[in-house]
C-alpha cells in the first residue's frame, strides 16, 4: 500500500486526463493540481497535449513544463491567481515553463503570486488579461515576507496587465533578474499602470527587455531599499520610462523613447553609461541630473 502512494519524480497531464488516475505516461491526470499531490518535492509535471490545467498553489519544490511542441499548458484563472507559490519552509524553488497564463481580463487575482520559497524561476510563458487594482492585477507579484530570495524571468510576455511584475520584500532583499521579457500595457499610458514595481527590498537587473505604454514603464516606490540596473532595455510611449524615485538607477546600453518623461528623479540619482539612447522623450531627466559613468 505504501509503494502504491509513493509519490513520482515525474507526472504528466493531459487534456484527456483523468484525476483519478497516477498521472503517469500512459495515465495521465487532468489537472496540476492533482498532478501536484502526486508529484515528489522537486519533480517535474509535464504536459502531454493541450488543455485547460486549472489554477494552483504549490507549497513545495517543482518544475510545471507546459511543454513545447505537442503540449500546451493553459491555466484559465477568470476571477482568481492562476499559481501561487506558498513554501513556508522558505527552501522551495519552483520552476515555471512554457505555460500560458490568462486572467481573462477579469478584475481579481493576478498571474503568479511568489509569497514563501527560496526562488521562482519563469521561462517562456505568456502571462496576460490580469486587470484588478491595487494587491492584484498583476502578472507576476512578489510579496515576500523573508529574504533574501532571487527571482528569473526569462524569454516572457507579460501583457494587458495593471502591473507587469512588482517585486517586493517585508524582509531583507528579494533580487530579480529579467532576461528578454517583453511587458506591454496592451493600451495606451492608463493612468495606475506600471510595467515593473520595485516596492521595499526590491532590487532588478533587466537585460533587453522592452516596456511600453504605462503610466510608469519602471517605478521605484521603495525608495533608497530597492533599485533598477537596465542593460540593453527599451523603455518606449510611457508616461515616465524610469521613475527612480530616492533610489539609484543605473543604465547601459538602453534606449529611451517617445516618453513623456524618460528618468524621472526625486532626490535619487541616475548613473549612466556613455552608450544609452534618449530620442523622442519631451522631457529627458527631471527632479535631477544625470551622473556620467564613462571608462574608458
Amino acid at each position: 500500500a505504501s509503494l502504491a502512494q509513493a509519490q513520482a519524480t515525474r507526472t504528466w497531464v493531459s487534456g484527456v486526463g483523468d484525476d483519478v488516475n497516477p498521472c503517469s505516461r500512459t495515465a495521465p491526470c487532468k489537472t496540476y493540481a492533482c498532478a501536484i499531490s502526486k508529484t515528489a518535492t522537486n519533480g517535474e509535471i509535464s504536459t502531454l497535449d493541450p488543455g485547460g490545467f486549472g489554477a494552483v498553489t504549490i507549497t513545495k519544490g517543482m518544475t510545471i513544463d507546459g511543454t513545447a511542441g505537442a503540449g500546451f499548458g493553459s491555466i484559465l484563472a477568470s476571477g482568481t491567481s492562476g499559481v501561487i507559490i506558498n513554501d513556508v519552509s522558505g527552501n522551495a524553488v519552483v520552476t515555471l515553463r512554457n505555460l500560458s497564463i490568462n486572467g481573462a481580463s477579469t478584475t481579481a487575482g493576478s498571474g503568479i503570486r511568489f509569497l514563501a520559497g527560496k526562488a521562482l524561476i519563469v521561462e517562456d510563458c505568456d502571462i496576460f488579461g490580469f486587470t484588478g487594482t491595487g494587491t492584484v492585477g498583476r502578472g507576476i507579484s512578489v510579496e515576500l515576507t523573508a529574504g533574501p530570495r532571487n527571482v528569473v524571468i526569462k524569454d516572457t510576455n507579460i501583457t494587458n496587465c495593471t502591473t507587469g511584475v512588482r517585486i517586493g520584500t517585508t524582509s531583507s532583499l528579494v533580487a530579480a533578474v529579467l532576461d528578454n521579457v517583453n511587458i506591454d500595457a496592451s493600451g495606451n499610458q492608463v493612468a495606475g499602470t506600471t510595467g515593473v514595481e520595485l516596492a521595499a527590498g526590491g532590487f532588478a537587473t533587466l537585460r533587453d527587455c522592452t516596456i511600453s505604454r504605462f503610466q510608469n514603464g519602471i517605478n521605484n516606490t521603495g525608495g533608497a531599499n530597492s533599485g533598477a540596473a537596465l542593460l540593453g532595455t527599451t523603455l518606449f510611449s510611457n508616461v515616465t520610462g524610469l521613475n527612480a524615485g530616492a533610489s539609484t538607477a543605473r543604465s547601459s546600453k538602453s534606449a529611451f523613447l517617445l516618453n513623456d518623461t524618460a528618468v524621472s528623479l526625486a532626490g535619487g540619482a541616475f548613473n549612466s553609461g556613455c552608450d544609452n539612447f534618449f530620442n523622442g522623450n519631451t522631457t529627458e531627466v527631471s527632479g535631477g541630473g544625470i551622473t556620467n559613468n564613462c571608462v574608458k
